[in-house]
């Protein structure tokens, strides 16, 4: 039996914490960072080599190297939606990290919000660069793919993971909308990934030595707005929002095929209506 990597998360968070303890669970031996000094105990009792990692957007100077000296790297740190200069203040954080990364291979976690509304499926035959999506997507969408850029050009052997919209503990989508009045149509489809699956895919990423790729990750089924935000309000016991049926229609829906061909993978969690 080969011996067991090391890998190294950036971001123990919501979904970096779990993903670290399950592959602890696999045998792994897991480097794990945090931006918070009080955080650290914690990661150690999971049984995660903790480490303080801040970059602001350069690395804190302080920071131990060890944490690079792995065998895969998984970032896992968003841009921040509301950050004014999110657009070169992220990338430079990237750059500062893969500057310090000595191993290629690097699973990035970015997001489907790097697609714009073109009212159809959308695949990772699409590609999207910074340049057609100017003006199209959020500027942290822009943001996330200037990353990716970066860190396809700086490994042949990285992976982007452009994931929907998360679900899962404590990320309930039923307090997003309710009660609003919204001058959008709600025959939308929703574009959701339950935290589950997240951990299961890159996990299986690693297992199956998956690089150099890009691949959506999104739940199979994508009930419309209206039906999805209205029960996700209900289970709330909140008032559902309000749809303008007169509304224009501007969607994306995000297909997760690839993925699923390519990994043999099938969603723990195929359908959104499910996870509410």
């Amino acid at each position: 039996m080969s011996e067991k990597k090391t890998i190294s998360i950036l971001g123990c968070g919501w979904l970096g914490l779990p993903l670290a303890c399950a592959f602890l669970s696999e045998g792994y031996t897991v480097r794990g960072s945090t931006t918070h000094a009080e955080k650290l105990k914690m990661l150690e009792a999971e049984g995660i080599n903790p480490y303080l990692i801040r970059l602001d957007p350069d690395l804190n100077a302080d920071h131990d190297p060890t944490f690079f000296q792995s065998d895969i790297l998984i970032i896992n740190i968003p841009p921040g939606r509301r950050r004014e200069n999110v657009e070169t203040f992220y990338p430079t954080q990237i750059q500062a990290i893969i500057a310090k990364q000595p191993a290629p291979k690097i699973i990035f976690v970015s997001s489907s919000s790097v697609y714009p509304d073109v009212n159809r499926v959308v695949t990772e035959v699409d590609s999207p660069t910074p340049e057609n999506v100017d003006g199209l997507v959020r500027s942290s969408g822009k943001a996330l793919l200037l990353a990716e850029q970066l860190i396809q050009k700086y490994s042949g052997q990285a992976t982007v993971l452009r994931f929907s919209g998360l679900m899962g503990p404590d990320r309930h989508p039923g307090r997003f909308l309710a009660g609003k009045k919204l001058d959008t149509s709600g025959k939308a489809p929703v574009n959701y990934i339950h935290l589950d699956d997240c951990v299961a895919i890159i996990l299986q990423l690693v297992q199956q030595d998956v690089w150099g790729e890009v691949f959506n990750g999104c739940a199979d089924k994508h009930p419309s707005k209206e039906d999805f935000y209205t029960q996700a309000a209900k289970k709330l016991g909140k008032e559902p929002p309000q749809f303008n049926t007169e509304g224009e229609l501007s969607y994306k829906q995000v297909s997760g095929e690839k993925l699923k061909q390519q990994l043999s993978y099938q969603f723990i969690h195929p359908d959104p209506l499910g996870m509410l």
